[in-house]
């Protein structure tokens, strides 16, 4: 910063080298709209690998074509891509729920109510799905300040743990809430946290009219006198469990003296454990004692069953009652329920239920609306994607669209496309499937054609793991995008993503074999092949755009040509934003020549443009010719960019000629 010099002396100032670095934008991220099995509605979910694939939206799904879609994608290189989850209605899907229970009154009430999904900022988004009747939530007091079970537990604290399991009970990933309460405003407030912690589930009050806390799950016993002490009777607890008769609980030391509560666990695990062998939730190691509190400020059980392997039914309960009038369950407060303390029935877990799919999507939810940043619009939240996908659009029978319908999603697709500066891969529907019907197809569409659009033909067969490894028909869509992003990363986006070297990974078949000629019908169309040759197996054998007709003649008739013009577009739109309300003159003329040029030039040296020198490859200029006095007086500055693009060679023509009589000269 300029310095004010007061005294005598060296005066240091540290000068801006007016170096602004123009940063290449990535040239492959996929974004892709269908249903899937499971995932937030009608929002962009990112996904960088398989697994992500697998986690955030279910993976392979029969019904949903873009899981297909993505799958390919990523076996085929891409990298990154967005999951947009739609659905038919908002009625026929519904996400599942749980609601946490307050038994502090006579009557139980909810407390609150927590639904699968994920808060956005302040959007609420659901979760559909028969999925989330696999999770489960876990409520328990260990806490830093447990407080005291047998006195009011306004404003105490609590964890909440919500896991998702798989068939078998298994635990396949979870979150954890610690010292949680139930005041507004506070920062551990359960609803704030959770809303903006939880990637599983958020919570809303329903409504919240109390501040108790909710119920442990598990049994819970009453606070525990400080003064430790054994039951006289050992053995007239009952143990009821769901599903099970009463069983008498026999404590059984075997000569050993418990000096305290904590030391009495192991114990009271096992007569526990020991009570009805034919019951699952009790027999094994699958009951668990925990202890809460400290010995001398209160002490009480917590009293687990089922949770030393797969989990049973979360609805399960505990119940435990007396016999005698110095018992086992009442010296322990196993069966006493306090004002202000949990049943001693709780369930072992919350378990959310009535989760609904809905995979029958159409049009309208496809396109969605652009005021409710829904179907293809929630791609407006996301900061930037290059190739847009929607195989359902042409799934054919699953979604019964008509011919107008199909038009009307690929055009609102691709203007969408030409707003973000990024390419719409169209796929073709089931049906076509011959060189006649893909001539028809491409005549009735005409209207789709765009310069920052591409079509396939034919569709690929791809093993399908849900149904044996059999062969499943799909759409191209998803395995292009993945071979245009294996492309940029190993040529560069300049370069055709076609050739021998650019062969279709797990494609074992394509749906019909072209031969040259029909190539030939196809190609002067603007209608890329797929082709199936020998040693090279199958491949992509065109590089066109649907302004790549012959008879349109079109600047931007290759792939290649009119993605580096999007990159660059992209690239320089972010890259000269430092730009904007700086003095319009020539010393920030003479900075944008600098920095964009630097940019261009480096990619020269890369091989992305024509010319043997920079002057025949690119052309940067920002001067008082292009900048005129009433210009710079309606606050525009011009800049132009001009480039020489390689074109790819799509015709290789060998001329062979005879030699004969030569002699000498």
């Amino acid at each position: 910063m300029p310095v004010t010099p007061t005294f005598p002396g060296v005066y240091i100032e540290e000068i801006p080298s007016g170096v602004h670095t123009i940063t290449g934008v990535a040239t492959s991220i996929a974004a892709f709209v269908d249903t899937f099995e499971r995932g937030p509605l009608n929002y962009a979910v990112q996904l960088l690998s398989l697994t992500d694939f697998e986690n955030l939206v279910g993976g392979l799904e029969t019904t949903s074509e873009a899981s297909y879609a993505i799958h390919q994608f990523f076996l085929n290189g891409g990298a990154q891509c967005y999951a947009v989850r739609v659905t038919g209605s908002q009625t026929g899907a519904k996400a599942a729920k749980a609601a946490f229970i307050d038994v502090s009154d006579s009557v139980p009430t909810t407390v609150f109510t927590a639904t699968a999904g994920q808060m956005i900022g302040t959007r609420k988004l659901d979760n559909v799905g028969l999925w989330g009747n696999s999770l489960r939530m876990d409520v328990d007091y260990d806490t830093m300040n447990p407080q005291s079970p047998d006195k009011s537990v306004a404003g105490s604290f609590f964890n909440v743990t919500v896991s998702e399991v798989d068939a078998g009970g298994n635990v396949l990933r979870s979150e954890v809430f610690r010292n949680l309460n139930t005041t507004v405003g506070d920062p551990a407030y359960v609803i704030d946290v959770i809303n903006n912690g939880s990637k599983i589930i958020y919570v809303t009050p329903d409504p919240l009219t109390n501040t108790n806390r909710p119920e442990a799950t598990g049994t819970t016993s009453g606070g525990l006198p400080t003064a430790f002490a054994l039951p006289a009777d050992k053995s007239t607890c009952t143990i009821t469990p769901t599903g099970g008769s009463a069983k008498t609980c026999t404590l059984l030391l075997n000569g050993a003296t418990p000096k305290n509560y904590p030391s009495l666990r192991p114990f009271l695990e096992a007569a526990i454990r020991a009570t009805d062998t034919t019951n699952p939730l009790l027999t094994g190691a699958t009951v668990q004692v925990l202890g809460i509190g400290s010995t001398e400020n209160p002490y009480f059980y917590r009293i687990l069953a089922g949770r030393g392997g797969p989990r049973f039914d979360p609805g399960a309960k505990l119940a435990f009652s007396d016999v005698g009038s110095d018992s086992l369950s009442s010296a322990l407060k196993l069966n006493s329920k306090p004002v202000g303390t949990p049943t001693t029935t709780n369930v072992q877990q919350y378990k959310f239920d009535k989760g609904l799919d809905d995979t029958l999507i159409n049009s309208t939810t496809i396109r969605g609306l652009e005021a409710n940043k829904t179907g293809i619009y929630a791609l407006d939240d996301v900061d930037l994607f290059n190739v847009l996908c929607i195989p359902a659009a042409t799934a054919g029978s699953r979604l019964g669209l008509t011919d107008t319908q199909v038009q009307e999603i690929i055009n609102e697709a691709t203007v969408y496309c030409d707003v973000h500066r990024a390419m719409f891969i169209a796929d073709i529907p089931s049906n076509v499937n011959d060189l006649p019907t893909m001539q028809a197809w491409m005549t009735n569409n005409a209207t789709i054609r765009n310069i920052n659009s591409a079509v396939y033909f034919p569709r690929v067969r791809i093993p399908d793991p849900l149904n044996g490894s059999r062969l499943r028909d799909v759409g191209p869509s998803g395995t292009l995008a993945g071979l245009w992003a294996a492309t940029d990363v190993s040529r560069g986006v300049w370069k055709a993503p076609a050739g021998v070297d650019v062969q279709l990974v797990n494609v074992p078949q394509l749906v019909y074999n072209l031969v040259d000629r029909e190539n030939g019908v196809l190609n002067p169309l603007g209608i890329n092949c797929l082709r199936t040759f020998p040693v090279y197996g199958n491949v992509s054998w065109g590089a066109r755009t649907l302004f790549g007709g012959d008879v349109q003649g079109s600047e931007w008739k290759y792939i290649p040509v009119r993605r580096l013009a999007l990159f660059l577009e992209e690239s320089l739109f972010r890259g000269t934003k430092w730009v904007v309300f700086e003095p319009n003159d020539e010393p920030l003329w003479a900075q944008i020549r600098m920095n964009v040029t630097s940019f261009m030039h480096d990619l020269f040296r890369q091989g992305a443009f024509q010319g043997q020198t920079p002057s025949q490859a690119y052309l940067v200029k920002c001067d008082s010719e292009i900048n005129t006095q009433s210009e710079i007086d309606r606050g525009i500055v011009n800049i132009l960019v001009g480039f020489a693009p390689l074109k790819p060679a799509e015709f290789v023509i060998l001329q062979i000629q005879q030699l004969a009589g030569q002699t000498p000269a």
